[in-house]
């Protein structure tokens, strides 16, 4: 191989790359990028297993195809205090010489023939099935939904909970995270899919979407045999990115919602975001009381002693005194993807659940006893 690329074009993709990288042992070809020169294109690889990038840059000159293997740390270090403009890979002798005017740089390769056996580096191939949904909307949804989903642990029970629901439907789609305390779910309207599939995506794999795509992309399904997860595709005009699913049944989480409310009001996102952070300075768990005149905010479960009020005064047409004890974060979380200045509270009983909802976005939260 010797080709002569954009530095910025190629800075921009390793840099993209760097999560996707084994860090911790530079001798596993996991920590190493595969390049490979097809016609004018370079093209680019990278996986730790269970998640993979792809993408493809343009080649300025090529005066020899090849192909080849890269430390994917050390490269975007060596690349990135280079000058703007042209570079120079190639590869001689089981190495790989990065040259740019009076600088050159030599590092060791793998054997790159072996990369996509050692890796089995996965491919959308034509029985993959093809899920229509906006990209837009999909990736603000799953994102919203993310935060309610429960953090992975190494002897976490129920990995499915440290996923998001993507629940396909005929005519409409459900995202859904849930750590058992609150469930966040968002209804998406939409023309016939294609397909109907139930898939959990791994938070990881949600954080490296967010980052990548802001664009329109499109998005398949790989079923594998039953030994081996399915695999989410996201294809871009300059990625495809693929993760392993995770496998499990996810909780029935329609059976959860309540069918009905015999109170809902419509509250001021920005007032009460200010008057929980003003409470929640000295326990995360706060009490709201909801009357005809307003809400009343305190602190739970403080130190001796210690005790944070504060009020939003405000006409609600309610009869009797609702008093909520609830996890301060979990409202804020859902507060913070609220779009517009208001959002809605509906209550049943005190200390029981309750749901707070933006449109189609909602999230119903387990109470706190007070």
């Amino acid at each position: 191989m010797k080709i002569t690329l954009n530095k910025n074009n190629f800075e921009i993709v390793l840099n993209n790359f760097q999560s996707f990288l084994d860090k911790k042992d530079s001798s596993q070809i996991t920590s190493h990028i595969y390049l490979e020169t097809i016609d004018n294109k370079l093209l680019l690889k990278a996986t730790d297993y269970e998640v993979s990038i792809q993408s493809k840059i343009d080649i300025l000159e090529k005066l020899e195809d090849g192909i080849a293997t890269i430390e994917g740390k050390k490269i975007l270090s060596i690349i990135k205090p280079l000058d703007n403009g042209e570079i120079t890979l190639e590869t001689k002798n089981g190495q790989i010489m990065i040259k740019q005017k009076t600088t050159e740089v030599d590092l060791p390769t793998f054997n790159a023939a072996e990369f996509n056996n050692a890796t089995k580096f996965p491919e959308i191939t034509d029985s993959d099935t093809k899920i229509n949904l906006d990209s837009i909307a999909f990736i603000e949804a799953i994102k919203k939904v993310a935060v309610a989903a429960d953090t992975p642990k190494v002897d976490m029970h129920r990995i499915e909970l440290s996923g998001t629901l993507l629940d396909v439907k005929d005519y409409h789609c459900n995202f859904v995270g849930t750590d058992t305390r609150r469930l966040a779910i968002i209804r998406q309207n939409t023309q016939s899919v294609g397909a109907q599939i139930s898939i959990i995506i791994p938070k990881r794999a949600i954080m490296e979407i967010s980052k990548l795509f802001y664009d329109e992309f499109e998005i398949y399904i790989n079923k594998k045999p039953e030994s081996d997860p399915t695999m989410l595709f996201i294809k871009s005009q300059n990625y495809i990115f693929s993760t392993k699913l995770i496998n499990g049944r996810y909780p029935d989480y329609e059976k959860i919602v309540p069918k009905e409310f015999k109170f809902e009001s419509k509250l001021p996102k920005s007032e009460m975001i200010k008057a929980i952070k003003k409470v929640n300075s000295l326990s995360t768990n706060v009490k709201i009381t909801l009357d005809s005149q307003g809400l009343f905010f305190e602190s739970m479960n403080a130190e001796s002693g210690e005790v944070a009020r504060d009020k939003i005064e405000l006409s609600l047409t309610i009869t009797e005194s609702i008093t909520l004890g609830m996890n301060s974060k979990y409202i804020l979380d859902f507060l913070n993807f609220v779009s517009g200045d208001e959002f809605e509270i509906l209550i049943n009983e005190s200390n029981m659940p309750f749901m707070v909802r933006d449109n189609q976005y909602s999230t119903i939260v387990m109470p706190v006893l007070c």
